[in-house]
């Protein structure tokens, strides 16, 4: 039976998602509805994508009977509030990186599916390409021997340096930690599969006060370390490798959507499928592995994927707020009110521990 999603919100994103979507096998996969702020930009993007059903408002959305699954495809401070609308109203969801701008709201959603009983996932997509799926294997078989060091960045300039733009905003989750820098945090929470001992930070701000570059470094237990950095600002490599005792593996640039690994055989190739209409990002072809995995795990009656696991997101979520403290960004002293006391960042003095 098809999966019939709905989808929340219709801009760029969403309009790759579905776009990518649509690699999948009709059988396997529709998209039923598609909401906006306005009634006009739903109709639009339902136009378009041959939907059946729009509406000019989230709220239509999340009581549409005929929806199995949402994906939440709004800017980031919108997440909490969309996702968690549509756990209230028994829909699966799958928002948008990052899940939340903080740690309360990505444990409040956490509680709120696990009390309802419905998947939640934060739709890390770089979990779900061929070539991230080939190295987390070889990992889990002990190829690399044991893992000691994981190195990646993701950074680029901003076209708009004026001060002006989204990724200025400290009010729409502009800055390099929630844009982009979720992603080699997650890849390293992905590797290590656990909470960092130790969170280091250091970077400067943009005149608005959002994080224009970050340098991290994690310490895990046994003597392990992750490496990372991100920018709005400059350009990086954009590539990562995890370093083991018997070896290594390289995700070549861009590695958040990658096509090619390189191994001690060789660089492996994993093309992206075609796609029917244009694209906004790069990459966003592989959309369709990842809808592949969240049916996977609808079929099997799921409430969280096994792949990007909540604990990874909540993980993901506490490193995210010590970098924002440390850099002392606008975004973080705006949500410093929300920090859960259960889960707390001290400050110490070799640094910030989780």
């Amino acid at each position: 039976m098809s999966i019939r999603w709905g989808i929340c919100g219709a801009g760029k994103i969403s309009h790759d998602f579905v776009v990518g979507l649509k690699t999948r096998p009709t059988a396997e996969h529709s998209v039923v509805a598609v909401s906006a702020r306005s009634v006009e930009s739903a109709a639009e993007f339902a136009a378009l994508h041959h939907v059946e059903r729009h509406y000019g408002s989230y709220e239509e959305l999340a009581v549409d009977q005929e929806v199995d699954v949402v994906y939440v495809g709004t800017i980031h401070p919108t997440h909490y509030s969309c996702a968690k609308l549509m756990l209230q109203n028994g829909k699966s969801v799958v928002c948008e990186k990052p899940l939340t701008m903080n740690v309360k709201d990505t444990l409040s959603l956490e509680e709120i599916s696990r009390d309802r009983g419905m998947f939640l996932m934060e739709g890390m997509w770089t979990r779900f390409f061929p070539a991230v799926s080939e190295m987390r294997k070889r990992i889990n078989d002990g190829h690399l021997g044991e893992i000691k060091s994981v190195q990646a960045n993701f950074g680029f300039r901003r076209k708009d340096m004026s001060g002006n733009s989204r990724l200025d905003n400290p009010k729409l989750g502009g800055g390099a930690v929630l844009d982009v820098g979720v992603y080699p945090i997650s890849l390293a929470t992905m590797v290590f599969g656990e909470r960092p001992n130790t969170v280091y930070a250091t970077g400067w701000l943009t005149s608005t006060g959002v994080d224009e570059f970050a340098s991290i470094t994690l310490k895990y237990s046994g003597e392990r370390v992750a490496q990372l950095s991100c920018s709005i600002g400059v350009d990086l490599t954009n590539d990562a490798v995890v370093y083991g005792t018997k070896g290594k593996l390289k995700l070549q640039s861009p590695f958040w959507c990658p096509t090619k690994l390189e191994t001690a055989e060789g660089v492996l190739d994993y093309p992206l499928p075609d796609v029917e209409l244009p694209l906004n990002f790069l990459n966003s072809e592989g959309f369709g592995y990842e809808v592949e995995h969240v049916r996977r795990c609808l079929q099997a009656g799921m409430t969280e994927s096994d792949v990007m696991p909540l604990e990874h997101t909540v993980i993901v979520a506490e490193i995210m707020e010590s970098v924002m403290k440390q850099l002392g960004t606008m975004q973080y002293m705006k949500m410093a009110v929300f920090i859960d006391v259960e889960h707390p960042i001290f400050r110490q003095d070799d640094g910030w521990l989780l």
